[in-house]
């Protein structure tokens, strides 16, 4: 809220737009699961709101759209402010690679053992995709 009210004072409208669709679409998940959201789940809302962001900005830019890409990007850079701060590739790498340990995982069948066990791990601190391609490269090598 501090921030909201700042970004107000500030005129900084994509700030205050972005903290506005954030705050929505917290108080929507909790309307419609009818729970109150803890921070671990508030960074999950984040951490989805971001992927959205990161997708929309692969399409502007396959469609050359400089305007939308900018605005976009503001937006990530606002969003990425409030999750924790996010793993490094070698960072994933040590914890994929402890998971398939952990697991067993010796092929690329065991990929759904592995991304169950690296999740809870890196929760809010790690993009998905990331994820899935750091555990397909290292069970590739096996």
């Amino acid at each position: 809220m501090s921030d909201l009210k700042t970004s107000m004072r500030e005129k900084d409208n994509i700030k205050k737009a972005t903290i506005t669709m954030v705050r929505a679409a917290i108080l929507q998940n909790e309307k419609d699961n009818k729970v109150v959201l803890d921070d671990e789940d508030v960074l999950a809302v984040i951490a989805k709101q971001v992927k959205q962001r990161k997708d929309a900005l692969e399409e502007f830019k396959k469609a050359q759209r400089e305007d939308l890409m900018e605005q976009t990007e503001k937006e990530l850079d606002i969003l990425m402010e409030y999750l924790p701060k996010q793993l490094t590739e070698e960072e994933l790498k040590v914890i994929v690679s402890d998971a398939i340990n952990e697991v067993g995982a010796t092929s690329l069948k065991d990929m759904g053992k592995v991304m169950s066990a690296v999740m809870p791990k890196v929760k809010g601190r790690a993009d998905g995709g990331m994820i899935n391609k750091i555990v397909k490269e290292i069970l590739n090598e096996q």
